[in-house]
């Protein structure tokens, strides 16, 4: 890193949350070593630990806990001299997979509640900081946010959710000077094909025999087809860090940024293809994920 581009940052103040690991934690070291001075948002000790050790500032923050952001806002508060913060990142989220005819309520409230009900509170939160820095706000979303895939619909609900908010937020506050943005990556090779197969063989295991008949093999088909799919041709977390901090610095920033592996043709098909084609190359791509590398060509390759 030359010496020019450690100091973008210029000690300005930002949060990144969910920045334990993958995505988050890919931003949050990018940052920091940015010269941003960089809370990193965390829920367990050992995160926090491992925060401290990279030159972040650990923030504990639980975006399904009102009580955590309001400790969260009060203390960057107080610990920012100027009152201004230049930037909110806001990337935590979660992925319950599960047939929406059958997913648990109160499962899929969780799901919104941590994927975008919390990105407003935590927004909420921090606006009157951001406001007076006339900071940034970059929601990282995702190409979920455009196409759905089957059996992660409540995901797919809060990421399409988060692409509205977004652009709401973006009207209502130009006035004040605030810029809201969205990154939306595409497959990226974190721990999530790990988690994803764990959550999908979790949900799998409390089916009902009913749930099982109509949807158990062709869930955990398309289930690993996706773990699969980032697990193959996964970017790393580094190429979305890199858009965050574009999307912080750009003079001319734009309102979104498609990142990493297929993130662009997945943004285009959406735009330009019928819902029904692209529902069969959604399906058509799953399947060759799900018979195995050698019989499955990234979307990018077709």
């Amino acid at each position: 890193m030359n010496a020019a581009a450690s100091t973008a940052g210029n000690g300005r103040a930002v949060i990144v949350t969910g920045a334990s690991r993958g995505i988050g934690a890919a931003s949050a070291i990018r940052l920091g070593g940015e010269g941003f001075r960089v809370y990193a948002g965390v829920r367990a000790e050992r995160d926090a630990d491992r925060a401290r050790h990279l030159g972040l500032i650990p923030l504990r923050l639980d975006l399904a806990d009102v009580e955590s952001i309001d400790a969260a806002a009060h203390r960057v508060t107080a610990e920012l001299a100027d009152g201004k913060l230049y930037g909110l990142v806001n990337n935590a989220g979660i992925v319950l997979p599960a047939p929406l005819e059958h997913m648990r309520i109160a499962d899929f409230r969780h799901q919104l509640e941590v994927g975008l009900t919390g990105q407003l509170a935590v927004t909420q939160a921090f606006l009157p900081l951001l406001r007076a820095a006339r900071g940034r706000i970059v929601n990282i979303s995702s190409v979920s946010g455009r196409v759905a895939s089957p059996f992660i619909g409540a995901y797919s609900a809060a990421k399409h959710g988060l692409e509205g908010l977004s652009d709401a937020l973006r009207l209502e506050l130009r006035p004040s000077g605030v810029h809201v943005c969205v990154v939306q990556p595409g497959a990226i090779a974190t721990d999530l094909p790990a988690v994803l197969m764990g959550a999908v063989e979790a949900a799998y295991a409390v089916l009902s025999p009913v749930a099982r008949q109509h949807y158990g093999e062709i869930f955990l088909r398309y289930g690993r087809a996706l773990a699969a799919n980032h697990a193959r041709h996964g970017s790393p977390p580094e190429t979305v860090a890199r858009a965050v901090l574009a999307a912080l610095t750009a003079r001319k920033p734009r309102t979104r940024y498609a990142v990493g592996a297929q993130a662009a043709s997945v943004v285009a098909a959406s735009r330009l293809l019928p819902d029904r084609l692209l529902d069969r190359l959604l399906l058509h791509t799953l399947d060759r994920a799900a018979a195995g590398p050698s019989a499955e060509p990234s979307l990018d390759q077709r």
